[in-house]
């Protein structure tokens, strides 16, 4: 679907779409100088209770981590082609805030060691730990200045503001692709693996523990696309920039003759390794069981859907929820035996910057 028009918006546009309950989407590639934005009609939200109902259809899409009646998948129909919107002018903010380091909370120390035991035991190879930090949302909080500042500081990322009536409003940066293509090539990444930038540098050696970790990620991926017939090329695992964080990546570019199954495709890649873990469904059992909170659209995935354009699924990752009192944002790493405490918990500190220092 072709882009139109360049609009201008403000902090009050989006209140009143999402006062009127107008669902909207904008969305930033990796690259682009300008977000798109698409609108629905206030009935133009279809709700699906199992990936596999996605194929053949068209929308900007937001899947949950699991799906539920409170968390359906939920697809908005634009009116129209999407529309190009103008930045406003602001002062890009340099690096990152300085935070004090702190200590683990004890609700992540005390699932940290039910997660480890786990490992351990060997029920799992990999396990993903996430938590929930809350704040106060200010009076008069600025949602598209801070959505323009997630655009500038992060070029590399995909960024986006959504709302819906179901899912309430989210906003995320977030680096991970989980499916994208047009026509016949496709694309789908691991992307595991975490540590600070040195002074903005990409690091040029791996712990163990990463190289492990996203080795399981792409070894799942890789798998899947030959299970299901796919003929793959390959690259990577090579270090990419997240923000002030780096990962490590692999991409699986495949061949397909058609979008018309995607969910089927999607249903066996969500959730992947990334953010659950392995075995998948014992381990996405295991976290609905043990993490001690909804996820909700955290760790399932948001973008454009299309059969006969161009699709750009994205992980939600380093994103928030913005509710009429609070902020909720989430972090989340991969755990294997070996992992330490400390170390995970930083992680998870460190990704929680992407949202903190936009607001």
């Amino acid at each position: 679907m072709e882009t139109t028009d360049t609009i201008q918006l403000n902090s009050t546009d989006l209140e009143s779409l999402i006062r009127r309950k107008i669902p909207f989407a904008i969305y930033r590639l990796p690259g682009q100088s300008l977000p798109s934005m698409i609108e629905g009609r206030q009935e133009g939200v279809t709700l699906c209770e199992e990936l596999a109902e996605l194929d053949g259809q068209s929308g900007f899409i937001m899947a949950p981590f699991h799906i539920t009646p409170s968390h359906p998948i939920v697809r908005i129909c634009p009116e129209g082609a999407p529309r190009r919107v103008e930045l406003p002018q602001m002062e890009c903010r340099p690096g990152r805030r300085s935070y004090a380091r702190k200590s683990p909370s004890e609700t992540y120390c005390e699932c940290f060691e039910v997660f480890k035991a786990a490992l351990a035991k060997g029920d799992f190879s990999k396990l993903v730990l996430s938590r929930r930090m809350t704040l106060t949302k200010a009076e008069g909080f600025p949602l598209w200045e801070v959505y323009a500042r997630a655009c500038r500081q992060y070029p590399d990322s995909y960024v986006f503001l959504c709302y819906t009536p179901t899912t309430g409003v989210w906003l995320g940066s977030t680096p991970e692709v989980i499916l994208s293509g047009n026509g016949r090539h496709w694309l789908a990444v691991a992307l595991a693996g975490t540590q600070p930038l040195a002074e903005g540098t990409l690091p040029t050696a791996w712990s163990l523990k990463n190289r492990e970790e996203q080795g399981y990620v792409a070894s799942y991926i890789r798998d899947l696309l030959c299970r299901e017939g796919y003929s793959t090329t390959e690259e990577g695992p090579f270090t990419v920039k997240a923000g002030a964080l780096a990962h490590l990546k692999t991409e699986f570019h495949f061949r397909m003759n058609d979008a018309l199954h995607l969910g089927q495709l999607l249903r066996q890649l969500h959730p992947t390794p990334a953010v659950c873990g392995l075995p998948k469904t014992e381990a996405g059992e295991f976290i609905l069981a043990n993490e001690g909170y909804d996820r909700g659209y955290y760790s399932g995935f948001v973008g454009m859907l299309s059969t006969s354009g161009p699709t750009d699924l994205y992980v939600n990752l380093r994103c928030m929820n913005i509710t009429d009192k609070a902020l909720h944002l989430y972090a989340g790493g991969g755990l294997v035996a070996s992992s330490e405490l400390d170390d995970e918990w930083q992680e998870t500190e460190n990704k929680l910057q992407t949202m903190l220092n936009i607001i």
